[in-house]
């Protein structure tokens, strides 16, 4: 079975656990997205970072319910109302193609889907969208004509039998309508697994509880006991009536000869012994000759690895490979210690069975295995190699394949095709460990992993190639007026000793002094800065700045982000090492800026980028006394939502409004408001959340009042509109004081009515009080010249 969703946390993780820990069934579920566009309940990482993240939460997810993992290449590009929307942002040739070719790689006999398709609503485009494209793939992955070049990749067509709605109802309860017609049936997927005696729902609630930064955590605590009815609505194929697999062959039958594999299949399971598994052995053994003999399929191809561990484990032969450090740069030597270990008596095990160690290899680098010890450990037979040799040159460092290269703004760029669909990179290395047992070849594959202790228990971390220097910028966006000087300064950290030059790559137009600046570290993790002028084209213009080092005949352009959190292991990204260049007019009065930071934006970043001084607040901080000299004060988005600080101190900062201060506040959203006041007159922001937001990054924008928000110091017309990113905002008041607040623009998605309360500026006192549903922290770290120059006039109220 396959479902296939949106999203990270969109699946039905209490249907994946019955199928795959209750029926046995090979079960995956497909992502279109990785969750770039969400929201990250537990720090500041967003976009790419988030769906890093969001990708390792599902892993996490299908370790505890056991399916299985898959992706296309479509990007969330954030909220959408519309499927049509959605496909276009996409591409979705594109992603119909990448649907296509994980049914051809998986080969599912039945396709369940999230969401349904029109006239049915999934409450958000790209839910809808995903289960139309999953209806149009199902009709299509069994078409020689359809997709040919995956044909030549060595794929094959593969027509499932049915396609299914797992049903939903959005309101009215169990007894609300169906919004599609076709044949259903009920198929309770209780149980209770006989492996740790759990009940399905307590395993799929701990699965779901895995989406942290979704703030799902909770799901641990609230698992689906008892009978569980989930209702199936047949989109395209053969209608089942009972069960999801009605009419599906699920035996080796389905392959010619394969009667003889089912017959030895019962006699094997019939014979096991919890004993002794090695007693199986022989049979298991035989079982293998039969498989080997059938024509290699995907599926064929997936039994016969899963028989070779069941196997190995009936045999009791476990693999351990490690390295005695996370990291490795190109043209650097590594050692792999590998081991084998054998129940230290083969008889009582595996009566007649003789098992050898042939060999151990690796891919990956030139490696000469260095035979090692074999000793008795703990009652075990322990074979001990180890790998000498050298990580090519020319080997790239590790970075997650989606985000190698620059993509589209709905669609990631991966020019290796065998690389779609995976939800994670292969291994820089890898080893394998070639066995005879009796007169049967087997090969056990293992990645090394570098394992760490500590008090909170055992860590291990996949082996990444790193570049031997890395490189940050100071801004990741740097704004300069048309013609200006900046200094710029880039800091070096060492991975390894070395020396060498470093240099700015700048677009056509824009200078660098000096050309190169020369760099030399004697250890290990010595950090080094280095300063240069860039100078804007006197017209203006954008761009990007790329910092290159070059070190021993070789040129190197990455940052180092860790991405640490505690519930996954860490998480290394390497992208280039670049700014956004942003140069056009901009006015700003106000210089002196407080920030009270929300769930986590770049808006104080690029207020510093603007010329401001901005001083980083609490909640403690918010009297007139404090604020005192400060010319506008910023509120993060979801500050309201986040922050336990806020609440016992908005008097003293609508106090320090009275006085003359300004203040912005950016979005948060109706749940779950730790400080319900929003402003110093009545705001709410209840109302239904699809509505009151406009995605629509193009959408006509029209002023409804002449407000010196809107004219000074930056007269703002139509160009200031263009060219936004993702969307125009979100969370828009629903009600608001309408004697105090005055709305200020109209906007609103193909279709629907204007919606006012995109800005809303009061006047209180002397000051003012700015509330904002717009999207400024997207827009302002893209380098949107209209969204800067909109906010420094926010930000320049005083005195207006």
């Amino acid at each position: 079975m396959l479902h296939i969703g949106a999203h990270p946390d969109d699946e039905n993780t209490e249907l994946i656990t019955y199928l795959a820990r209750g029926r046995g069934l090979r079960t995956g579920y497909l992502s279109l997205t990785r969750g770039d566009g969400g929201q990250n309940e537990l720090g500041r990482d967003f976009d790419e970072k988030l769906g890093v993240l969001r990708t390792h939460e599902l892993l996490a997810a299908r370790r505890l319910d056991t399916g299985r993992q898959f992706f296309t290449r479509a990007i969330d590009f954030g909220f959408s109302k519309t499927p049509e929307e959605t496909l276009a942002f996409w591409d979705k040739e594109q992603v119909l193609g990448d649907v296509v070719r994980v049914i051809r790689q998986f080969r599912p006999d039945v396709i369940v889907t999230r969401f349904p398709v029109p006239p049915g609503s999934g409450g958000h485009g790209h839910h809808t969208a995903s289960a139309m494209l999953a209806v149009e793939a199902f009709k299509l992955a069994g078409d020689p004509k359809a997709y040919p070049e995956q044909l030549a990749q060595g794929l094959t067509p593969w027509q499932p039998k049915r396609v299914l709605w797992n049903v939903f109802r959005f309101g009215g309860g169990a007894n609300a309508p169906l919004p599609l017609d076709g044949p259903t049936f009920n198929q309770d997927i209780a149980g209770t697994d006989a492996t740790t005696g759990q009940e399905f729902g307590q395993i799929a609630a701990l699965s779901r509880s895995q989406h942290k930064t979704q703030g799902l955590g909770g799901f641990a605590l609230r698992p689906r006991t008892g009978p569980n009815g989930q209702t199936f609505l047949l989109l395209a194929g053969t209608p089942a009536k009972s069960d999801l697999l009605d009419g599906v062959d699920t035996t080796w039958k389905r392959y010619p000869g394969g009667a003889a594999i089912d017959a030895a299949l019962e006699r094997i399971i019939a014979d096991f012994k919890a004993d002794a598994p090695g007693a199986s052995a022989p049979a298991l053994l035989d079982l293998r000759r039969q498989l080997a003999a059938l024509p290699t399929d995907p599926v064929v191809a997936d039994k016969r690895a899963q028989l070779d561990r069941i196997l190995t484990s009936c045999l009791g032969i476990t693999v351990e490979t490690t390295v005695d450090r996370p990291e490795i740069t190109p043209g650097e030597a590594v050692t792999i210690n590998c081991r084998v270990v054998f129940p230290q008596s083969w008889q009582p095990r595996a009566p007649g069975i003789e098992i050898k160690h042939l060999d151990t290899r690796a891919s990956g680098g030139d490696f000469v295995r260095a035979r090692g010890p074999v000793g008795i450990l703990s009652g075990l037979l322990v074979v001990a190699d180890q790998l000498t040799g050298t990580l090519p040159l020319g080997t790239p460092p590790t970075q997650p394949y989606w985000l190698r290269e620059p993509g589209a703004a709905g669609l990631a760029r991966v020019s290796d095709p065998r690389l779609i669909g995976r939800p994670d990179n292969p291994p820089a290395v890898s080893v394998s460990y070639v066995l005879q047992i009796a007169d049967q070849e087997l090969t056990i594959t293992d990645e090394p992993v570098c394992v760490t202790r500590d008090e909170q228990g055992e860590h291990r971390r996949r082996l990444d190639v790193v570049p031997p220097v890395t490189l940050a910028l100071n801004a990741e966006t740097l704004y300069l007026a048309p013609g200006a000087a900046k200094e710029v300064t880039v800091t070096l950290s060492a991975v390894r000793p070395g020396a060498g030059t470093l240099r700015l790559q700048a677009p056509a137009g824009w200078t660098v002094a000096p050309a190169a600046q020369p760099f030399a570290f004697e250890r290990t993790d010595e950090k080094l800065t280095r300063t240069f002028t860039l100078t804007a084209p006197a017209g203006g213009g954008t761009g990007a700045l790329l910092a290159v080092a070059e070190l021993g005949g070789r040129s190197y352009s990455h940052q180092r982000i860790e991405l640490r959190y505690a519930h996954l292991p860490l998480l290394l990204l390497q992208p280039p090492a670049s700014a956004r260049l942003v140069s056009f007019d901009l006015a700003v009065r106000g210089r002196h800026i407080g920030y009270l930071p929300g769930a986590g934006d770049s808006v104080a970043e690029c207020l510093e980028q603007m010329g401001c001084t901005v001083r980083r607040l609490t909640g403690s901080d918010l009297t007139p006394e404090k604020l005192a000299g400060l010319d506008a004060v910023v509120i993060g988005v979801r500050a309201f939502n986040e922050r336990v600080d806020l609440k016992d101190h908005l008097a003293g900062l609508f106090a320090w409004v009275e006085q003359g201060g300004t203040v912005v506040a950016q979005y948060n959203r109706p749940n779950g408001l730790a400080a319900p006041t929003l402003a110093p007159y009545a705001l709410s922001i209840d109302g239904p959340a699809p509505q009151l937001r406009v995605t629509d990054e193009r959408a006509a924008v029209t002023a409804l009042a002449k407000h010196p928000a809107l004219t000074s110091p930056n007269l703002i017309g139509p160009a200031d509109w263009a060219g936004w990113v993702q969307e125009r905002g979100a969370y828009f008041p629903s009600k608001w004081d309408e004697a105090h607040f005055t709305p200020l623009l109209a906007m609103s998605d193909p279709g629907e009515a204007p919606l006012k309360s995109s800005l809303l500026v009061a006047r209180h006192g002397k000051g003012y009080y700015v509330y904002t549903g717009l999207a400024f922290f997207r827009q302002l770290p893209a380098g949107v010249p209209g969204a800067w120059r909109l906010f420094a006039n926010l930000v320049s109220l005083k005195g207006e």
